[in-house]
C-alpha cells in the first residue's frame, strides 16, 4: 500500500488568499504565489526560479522521495523488465532519399543513439551523421533534439538542441564531408527545420517572449553577414505556426492554426526569397492542408459541412475555395486523418469504427483499394519518407499483442514485405495475451469504445485490478498500438483499459465536437462511465481501478476523481492540466489564446466562465476520500506549467479526508516530456507503474 512517510511531514504550503472576480461572481486563488512573477526568465534559466518557491517544491520531491522509497527494489524490478523488452541495438527502419537511405539506431546504453546513411545498396557502409549521446555528454543536465535535417544534396545536417525542457532549440549546421559544425546564431526555435532546394537556406519557426511559435524565419546560413529574413510572421496569438515542405518537395509550406482554423501560406524552394504566397485565407471553424500532384492541389478539409473531411481539387494556378471542386466526397463515420500524394497515386489514412485502413488510389486510372488487418484492435500508421517520385511506401502495424511491424508496399503490383519487426529480447508470447474491443453505455446514451488488454489466465472475476487510461482531448485518439512498458503491469494481473472518450476521435471528428467546449463534461462522464462499467462486467472492481492520464488526460483524471473517488483505488496524473481557470484567464501564457477555441474564453464569454469553474480540478476540490495520488510536472514546462500541478496538489491536501497521501514531483531540469533518455523516461515510467502496483496492495 502506499503510505504517508512517516519521519518526513506533508509540506504545507503557505496560503496566500488571492481575490478574483469576474461576471459578479468571486473566487480565491490561495496559492497563485507559486507562478513565478519572472517565469519567462525561469524558462530560459531554470536557477532564476524565486527562492520561496524553489524551497517549496524541493520540500514536496523530498516527501514524494520519502513516501516512495519503500518501493525503490519493486521500481528497480520493474525497470529492469521494460528495459529488458528494448532491443539494445535497435535501428529504425532506413528511409531511401536518392543515393542515401538515412536511419536512427541505438548502441547497447545509449540514451539518445545515432543518426546514420548508408548507400542504397550497400547497408554495411554505414556513415555516423551525428553521435546523439556524445553530444548530450558535452553539456549538463537535461537535452533533446528537436530535428535532424540533411540537405538536398547530401553535404550538411542542421540540426536543434534543447538543454533546459522548455523547447527553447539552438541550431547548429555540420558539414557532411568534413565534420565540421559550426553554430547558426538561431537560438529561440521551435525546433523543426526545413532546408530549401538550394541547399543553403534554412527555415525555421522562432517563438516569442511567451514562447509561442509566431514568425517563420530564414537565412543563408554561410552568409557571413548573418541576416535573417522573414518568410510568414502570426499577428494573432490564437495562433501557432508550423513549417515543412510540400509533398513534391516544390514548397517550402507554412501552415498557421489553432485547433479548428488553419491557413497555409507557400514560398517556391527553388526561390526562396520569393514572398509567401496565402493559398486560401482562414475561415473560423475550417481546416484544410494541401498536397501537390502535377497542376493540380488536393486540399482535405472540412469545409462545406464535411464533418469526417473531405478531399477537394483545385487547379496549382488558382487556388481561391471557389475554384475547390470535390474529390473524394465526405462520408460521415469515415475520419480522413491524412493524405500524401505521390508521382501517380494518392495514399490516404482514414478511421471506421475506431479502426485505421490506408487507402491508395491510382491517379492514372482511378482505381482505389484498401490495405487493412483483421485483428479485433490495432493500429495502422504511414511511415513519411522522403521521395515523391516512388511506387513504394512503408507502413507500420501493431496491435496491444503484437510487436510493431514494418512494411514496404508496392502500389503498382500490391504486393507488401515485412522489411523490420520490432524485437522484445526478455521474450514475448502473443499467446499468453488477450485483447477485445468493446462498447459501453454512457450515462446518456452514447457507446463509448474501450480496449482491454489482459493476460489469458485473468478472468472477468471482479478480482483483478485495472489501469483505465484515456486522454479525450484536441481530437487526438489513443491508438490501440503496442507498448512493452504496459506488460509490467498485465504480468502482475492487470487488465490494461484504453477509454476511447469523446473529446478523441475514434468515432470519427463529431466524436471529437461532442467532446469539447460546452460538451466538455462528456469527456469526464464517459471515463468513469467506463470504469463502472468495466466493474459491472466483472474486470475489476471499485477501489482497484488506476486512474491514469497526461496533460489534458491529467485533466480528465483530476475531473473523474473530483466526481468519483470511490471509483479508484490510486490515481497517476502526468503534467496535468488542471488550473484550467486561471490557466485560460492569464493571456501571457503561451498556450492561452490558441486554447480558447478548444475550451472556450473565460475572459470574454460568460457561459464559458461558468462551465470551466464548473470542472477545472483545481476549482473543484472537495473535502473527500481522495485516493494516494502522484502527480508529476516540469520545471521548464512551457505547455503546463509548473505551478498548476503544485498548486493543485496543495489544495488537494488541505481537503484530504482520508490516510491516503497526494505526493507530487517536479522535475527541476526538464519539461513537459519529463526526461528525454530512452532509459532515463523508462524510469520515471517504472517509478508510476510501481506506485500503481502499490497502491492496489499488489508487490
Amino acid at each position: 500500500m502506499i503510505t504517508a512517510p512517516k519521519n518526513t511531514p506533508a509540506p504545507k504550503a503557505q496560503r496566500i488568499d488571492k481575490k478574483h472576480e469576474r461576471f459578479g461572481h468571486t473566487w480565491i486563488d490561495p496559492y497563485a504565489w507559486m507562478k513565478d512573477d519572472n517565469w519567462q526568465a525561469v524558462m530560459q534559466d531554470a536557477s532564476k526560479l524565486n527562492a520561496d518557491i524553489r524551497a517549496h517544491l524541493e520540500a514536496e520531491n523530498a516527501y514524494t522521495e520519502a513516501a516512495l522509497a519503500p518501493l525503490s527494489k519493486l521500481k528497480d524490478a520493474i525497470f529492469e523488465e521494460m528495459k529488458g523488452r528494448l532491443e539494445p541495438n535497435a535501428q529504425s527502419l532506413p528511409l531511401p532519399d536518392g543515393d542515401y537511405a538515412y536511419f536512427h539506431y541505438f548502441r547497447e546504453g545509449d540514451e539518445h543513439g545515432v543518426y546514420a546513411r548508408h548507400p542504397i545498396g550497400n547497408p554495411d557502409k554505414k556513415h555516423i551523421m551525428l553521435d546523439a549521446d556524445a553530444l548530450a555528454k558535452d553539456g549538463k543536465g537535461y537535452f533533446d533534439l528537436g530535428d535532424v535535417s540533411h540537405s538536398p544534396d547530401h553535404k550538411w545536417l542542421a540540426y536543434s538542441v534543447d538543454r533546459q525542457g522548455a523547447e527553447n532549440f539552438r541550431v547548429f549546421v555540420k558539414s557532411l564531408e568534413t565534420g565540421e559544425v559550426f553554430a547558426t546564431g538561431i537560438d529561440r526555435s521551435a525546433g523543426g527545420l526545413v532546408w530549401a532546394s538550394d541547399n543553403h537556406t534554412l527555415f525555421w519557426v522562432e517563438r516569442d517572449d511567451n514562447q509561442r511559435p509566431y514568425a517563420v524565419r530564414f537565412k543563408d546560413i554561410f552568409d557571413n553577414l548573418g541576416k535573417v529574413y522573414t518568410a510568414y510572421e502570426e499577428a494573432d496569438p490564437g495562433f501557432f505556426v508550423s513549417v515543412g515542405t510540400s509533398d513534391d518537395l516544390a514548397s517550402i509550406e507554412i501552415s498557421a492554426h489553432n485547433h479548428t482554423t488553419s491557413e497555409v501560406w507557400r514560398v517556391p524552394a527553388f526561390d526562396p526569397t520569393t514572398p509567401a504566397q496565402c493559398f486560401a485565407p482562414r475561415l473560423a471553424g475550417q481546416e484544410y492542408s494541401v498536397h501537390d500532384q502535377g497542376s493540380k492541389s488536393y486540399i482535405l478539409t472540412n469545409a462545406d459541412g464535411a464533418t469526417d473531411f473531405a478531399i477537394m481539387v483545385a487547379s496549382q494556378t488558382d487556388t481561391s475555395r471557389e475554384t475547390w471542386m470535390p474529390f473524394i466526397s465526405h462520408t460521415p463515420g469515415t475520419l480522413i486523418l491524412g493524405v500524401e500524394a505521390f508521382e501517380h497515386f494518392l495514399v490516404r489514412l482514414e478511421r471506421i469504427n475506431a479502426l485505421p485502413r490506408i487507402i491508395i488510389r491510382d491517379m492514372r486510372s482511378g482505381e482505389e483499394h484498401a490495405i487493412e488487418m483483421d485483428e479485433p484492435a490495432y493500429e495502422l500508421g504511414l511511415i513519411s519518407g522522403y521521395e515523391y517520385r516512388t511506387s513504394e511506401i512503408f507502413f507500420s502495424y501493431s496491435s496491444p499483442t503484437t510487436p510493431e511491424q514494418a512494411y514496404c508496399y508496392n502500389m503498382e503490383t500490391r504486393e507488401r514485405e515485412l522489411v523490420k519487426e520490432q524485437v522484445v529480447p526478455s521474450g514475448h508470447d502473443r499467446s499468453n495475451y488477450a485483447v477485445e474491443r468493446m462498447e459501453i453505455s454512457a450515462r446518456d446514451g452514447a457507446r463509448v469504445p474501450v480496449t482491454l488488454l489482459r493476460r489469458k489466465d485473468v478472468t472477468a472475476n471482479g478480482q483483478a485490478s485495472l489501469l483505465l487510461y484515456g486522454y479525450g482531448s484536441y481530437g487526438i485518439t489513443i491508438s490501440a498500438s503496442f507498448r512493452t512498458r504496459i506488460l509490467s503491469l498485465v504480468d502482475r494481473g492487470f487488465v490494461y483499459a484504453i477509454a476511447h472518450i469523446r473529446g478523441g476521435m475514434s468515432k470519427g471528428y463529431q466524436w471529437y465536437l461532442d467532446g469539447k467546449l460546452e460538451k466538455k463534461t462528456n469527456t469526464f462522464n464517459d471515463y468513469i462511465d467506463v470504469g463502472h462499467a468495466l466493474v459491472k462486467a466483472g474486470w475489476t472492481r471499485s477501489g482497484r481501478i488506476i486512474a491514469h492520464g497526461g496533460s489534458a488526460g491529467g485533466l480528465l483524471v483530476g475531473a473523474a476523481i473530483n466526481q468519483a473517488p470511490e471509483l479508484f483505488g490510486g490515481a497517476i496524473a502526468a503534467v496535468p492540466f488542471v488550473d484550467v481557470l486561471n490557466t485560460m484567464s492569464d493571456t501571457e501564457l503561451p498556450l492561452t489564446p490558441p486554447e480558447w477555441p478548444e475550451w472556450g474564453n473565460p475572459i470574454t464569454d460568460e457561459e464559458a466562465f461558468a462551465r470551466i469553474r464548473g470542472y477545472s480540478p483545481y476549482e473543484n476540490v472537495s473535502d473527500a476520500a481522495y485516493p494516494p495520488m502522484l502527480i508529476t510536472g516540469g520545471l521548464t514546462d512551457p505547455r503546463v506549467t509548473y505551478w498548476e500541478p503544485a498548486k493543485w496538489a496543495a489544495t488537494l491536501r488541505d481537503h484530504q479526508i482520508a490516510d491516503a497521501p497526494i505526493l507530487l514531483k517536479i522535475n527541476m531540469s526538464a519539461g513537459h516530456a519529463g526526461e528525454s533518455g530512452r532509459y532515463d523516461s523508462l524510469k520515471e515510467t517504472a517509478e508510476e507503474y510501481a506506485f500503481a502496483v502499490a497502491a492496489v496492495g499488489l508487490s
